[in-house]
């Protein structure tokens, strides 16, 4: 397996914060550095792995060509999925001159939005909607019209980096005309290797979540999972350990498919899916330990005493975890080993070895890890 990256997250002495200790993988390609930047100023070391990109096609012949259908004939309909799709389809009418004739084309038609973001580039383009879902999920738009008429009707899609075949399929079974409007697409990235990287950490679970923007990106993961042979290993770490936390409801459906657990939060925004990690994963690895007199927590990969926060090594939280579940008692070199490196070939000097790093990440509270000659180590219980 390739070695893992290093993690970007906050800079040293920063104050601990909702998320210090956890290590969250970033697989968006648009608006990644926000994201980021969010994430790193509530702690959390943040591994970078865009599994997609966007491609805008301004200048390809198939954007070009459905445009003109649509101003062959008046338009009936027309259905905006996104709001970077739309606001790129205006702008590439308006630099081959045809931007008022869309703009008007679409004015005289019904137009649908799919959620709050393909609404506002509407808006912003000069234009009213008819009927946006509350639940931004494209069934519903297609629910929407074909309650109506349709026979002989003129509908436009402009599709979201995917093709809507299926929805243009029903429409067109009603009698409508349609034309698919392929304003980007979305592709591989062009180095896979951050991507297979962070499949490995989450099979072996050296990040703590995953963060997903788009339904694409979550199946482009399993599928680059499936093609390193880790399909199962992936989905295993998702359902226990791994937390898979999507935008929103729309984001999430490929793993509800897969049978997993579905979070997001209430309103699909980057900072509300920000704020849903840092109320739900301390939640899930936080641990407070009175130990000597101090008051330690242990939180993902760190330890916060005193208001300050010590980042130590997967291995060395899950060694100090385990010490820490019945603080005080001693637990053997044997002990720790079969606890801690459980898939990995390692001898009792892997564990003192463990030790001394530990202890060192821990700066001038690693007397806290006491060692019993001949028999193990402890923590040094109140």
């Amino acid at each position: 397996m390739a070695t893992s990256p290093t993690p970007t997250g906050p800079r040293p002495g920063t104050p601990p914060g909702p998320l210090t200790g956890f290590t969250i993988g970033v697989t968006a390609a648009r608006r990644r550095d926000e994201l980021v930047a969010l994430l790193s100023r509530r702690g959390a070391q943040v591994v970078e792995a865009p599994v997609l990109r966007i491609t805008p096609l301004a200048d390809d012949l198939a954007l070009r060509r459905a445009t003109e259908l649509c101003l062959a004939a008046p338009l009936d309909y027309v259905v905006a999925t996104t709001g970077v799709g739309w606001r790129g389809w205006m702008s590439a009418a308006e630099g081959w001159g045809r931007g008022a004739a869309l703009a008007d084309a679409c004015r005289n038609a019904v137009v649908l939005s799919r959620g709050p973001k393909a609404t506002g580039a509407v808006r912003a383009s000069g234009l009213d909607e008819a009927f946006s879902p509350g639940s931004e999920a494209t069934d519903e738009l297609l629910t929407w019209l074909l309650a109506r008429p349709l026979a002989g009707r003129r509908v436009a899609i402009q599709e979201h980096g995917v093709r809507l075949d299926a929805f243009a399929a029903a429409l067109r079974e009603r009698g409508a005309e349609v034309i698919s409007v392929p304003v980007y697409r979305w592709e591989a990235p062009d180095d896979p290797t951050p991507v297979r990287r962070l499949v490995e950490q989450t099979v072996r679970r050296q990040v703590h979540a995953l963060a997903f923007t788009s339904a694409p990106a979550v199946s482009a993961f399993v599928e680059t999972a499936t093609a390193e042979g880790l399909r199962e290993p992936l989905l295993d770490a998702l359902r226990g350990d791994v937390l898979p936390v999507c935008v929103g409801a729309l984001c999430a459906r490929p793993f509800a498919d897969l049978g997993l657990p579905v979070l997001f939060p209430e309103r699909g925004r980057l900072g509300s899916l920000v704020r849903y990690l840092g109320e739900t994963l301390p939640g899930r690895n936080r641990r407070e330990l009175a130990l000597a007199g101090r008051l330690l927590t242990l939180q993902g990969n760190a330890v916060l005493v005193d208001g300050e926060s010590h980042w130590l090594s997967p291995r060395g939280a899950a060694v100090l975890r385990a010490l820490a579940e019945q603080p005080g008692r001693v637990l053997s070199r044997a002990e720790l080993l079969r606890t801690v490196w459980v898939d990995a070939a390692a001898d009792e000097h892997a564990v003192e070895a463990a030790i001394g790093r530990l202890r060192a990440a821990l700066g001038p509270h690693g007397g806290l890890i006491r060692t019993v000659p001949k028999r193990g180590y402890r923590l040094a219980a109140a």
